[in-house]
């Protein structure tokens, strides 16, 4: 008799976005004249930049040759894209990352449930609510026991520090879903909370190329003492488009140490390296090279432009809602925004009815944690014509509902 992992039945019974999925293709099929905007999941909608397609066109044409074909890389990263990553992500920010600290891979979402591996079970641990499903859901998969940190109106969208001692802390800043972040001075405190405890913080910097205002880390290793203290995860889906490409690194300094039963110290980057060469062969050296292409001078400003783009979207969105009497958040420092929904309505009441009445997809809040209930995330990865007729309809709507 095969035993099962129990811990997967305390899962909800689908994945935030298979949900919604299911929801819109169940409307359009009844439907099918009805234009549907989604701004709903975060996929972004610009394409590869001619400087990344270049890289990749070249590096195909490479391993057609006999001297230039490639079998199995590094597991860990080709050390071009490695070097490209602590020159240009941390030494221009000051912070001192080394090469071998860096582990290329697929993507954050992968690596933000895949580091639970190196983790006893028994650990605490604390997760923002409103979250990022994946926090959540591979460590309940794994058996974890988790404290929630309210993340609301009401602390200004800033966790506190937890009451009771956690052994591992997530945080994503800029947020996703608030589009909310944390200045220097607030994430100071995090870390400071991390060395005084002995955990372990797992900071996800997906959508630092968003951040516009000053004081606001693009990385948790701007803060002094962070590399003894957290893992960092950092994305190419949102800043370069890889969302198809699949491209990510995940940083484990030599500095950052867990701890045995007995209580001996044991450094965490030795540990993920074994797991990476054990259970993964390494990204393409194509999507390598892509990736090593957005440090060059014209990957950076394609790219800033693009950021730049869905920024104004996210513009047209908070300012639009706003002239529509909606209380919003993010859209700054973020590709996301998060608006309160009308107060005699769910979250996913919400979502039917902008669904239904407007033919615009969304987030409901509810589906990011029970804090996230009252909210509806919308995105700006839609294009600026689909953003700026979305925004007009609801508009309407709303004058319509007055």
């Amino acid at each position: 008799m095969s035993l099962i992992n129990e811990n997967f039945l305390k899962l909800q019974d689908s994945y935030l976005f298979s949900t919604i999925a299911k929801k819109v293709a169940s409307y359009m099929e009844k439907n099918p004249d009805k234009k549907i905007i989604k701004l709903g999941i975060g996929d972004v909608t610009k394409p590869i930049v001619p400087a990344c397609l270049e890289a990749m066109h070249k590096a195909v044409d490479e391993i057609g040759t006999q001297e230039g074909f490639k079998g199995y890389g590094p597991e860990q990263g080709y050390p071009f894209l490695r070097k490209a990553i602590v020159e240009n992500d941390y030494k221009a920010r000051g912070a001192q990352i080394q090469e071998d600290e860096i582990f290329v891979s697929d993507g954050a979402k992968c690596d933000c449930g895949n580091i639970v591996d190196i983790f006893a079970t028994n650990n605490k641990v604390a997760i923002t609510d409103p979250v990022y499903p994946v926090y959540l859901d591979t460590n309940i998969m794994a058996g974890r026991e988790v404290t929630y940190l309210p993340v609301t109106e009401e602390n200004d969208f800033k966790p506190e520090l937890p009451k009771e001692k956690v052994d591992m802390i997530y945080l994503c800043f800029p947020n996703n879903p608030t589009g909310t972040v944390l200045k220097k001075e607030d994430l100071k405190k995090w870390v400071d909370y991390a060395k005084e405890n002995k955990a372990i913080i797992l900071y996800d910097a997906a959508y630092e190329a968003f951040i516009t205002e000053e004081n606001v880390p693009h990385s948790i290793y701007e803060i002094e003492g962070a590399k003894e203290v957290a893992i960092e995860f950092k994305s190419y889906s949102k800043t370069a488009g890889f969302t198809g490409v699949r491209c990510a690194y995940v940083v484990v300094p030599k500095a950052l140490k867990g701890y045995t039963k007995t209580g001996e110290e044991v450094l965490l980057n030795p540990l993920w390296n074994r797991r990476t060469c054990t259970k993964f062969n390494g990204v393409s050296y194509i999507v390598q090279r892509a990736a090593e292409a957005t440090y060059s001078e014209e990957g950076k400003r394609q790219i800033g432009e693009n950021i730049k783009y869905y920024l104004e979207n996210a513009k047209i969105i908070k300012e639009g809602l706003e002239e529509a009497g909606f209380t919003v958040y993010g859209g700054v420092n973020s590709p996301y925004v998060w608006l309160r929904v009308p107060k005699n309505m769910t979250s996913w009441q919400f979502f039917d009815k902008l669904l239904e009445e407007v033919n615009i997809v969304g987030t409901p809040g509810s589906g990011f944690g029970k804090h996230g209930e009252g909210y509806f995330r919308l995105t700006a990865f839609g294009t600026k014509e689909n953003t700026v007729e979305a925004i007009e309809r609801i508009k309407n709507w709303k004058n319509i509902e007055k």
